[in-house]
């Protein structure tokens, strides 16, 4: 088979592969705890960072998540607002503040979001390091093709290179 032709077969079946992986997380609802809250993918991907990296400081969270340092402090405090996230003073220095998951909020996030982290670490685990690096390259090479040919703007968060 020639190279388009396996191309095209496994553009064929990421095509019909992407809209059941969506359609699965999409049908996940967030746990009672946090439903009123009306999270998006924004506020999702900076809870993603805090449970698997720990507490940070708004220009971490925002170097991680390729964002305006204000554009992060503002979804931090629309987390703050809501219960989800705490800010604390960095007792190395005071004028900053460190950004954590709320302790009631935290087993909620946990059950809601680890789930994914579990079934990416299975599917990655028997790559090796540049076979993972593929992956997430061509992931993030995927989105910003699919930004570029539908007009859209660039994608909301790219995440560290």
């Amino acid at each position: 088979m020639s190279t388009s032709d396996s191309a095209d077969d496994a553009v064929r079946e990421l095509m019909l592969l992407m809209p059941r992986l969506v359609g699965r997380i999409k049908r996940l609802p967030p746990p009672d705890r946090l439903r009123s809250f009306d999270l998006a993918p924004r506020h999702l991907s900076l809870l993603s960072l805090l449970l698997l990296d720990g507490p940070q400081t708004v220009s971490r969270l925002a170097e991680g998540l390729s964002l305006a340092p204000t554009t992060v402090s503002l979804i931090v405090g629309e987390l703050s607002r809501k219960g989800v996230v705490v800010r604390r003073e960095d007792e190395t220095d005071r004028r900053r503040r460190i950004i954590d998951i709320d302790a009631d909020s935290r087993p909620a996030i946990s059950q809601w979001l680890s789930p994914g982290a579990r079934a990416w670490r299975h599917a990655l685990a028997p790559l090796t390091d540049a076979q993972r690096r593929l992956v997430v390259d061509t992931l993030r090479a995927y989105e910003t093709a699919f930004f570029a040919a539908s007009g859209d703007a660039e994608p909301e968060t790219e995440g560290p290179g």
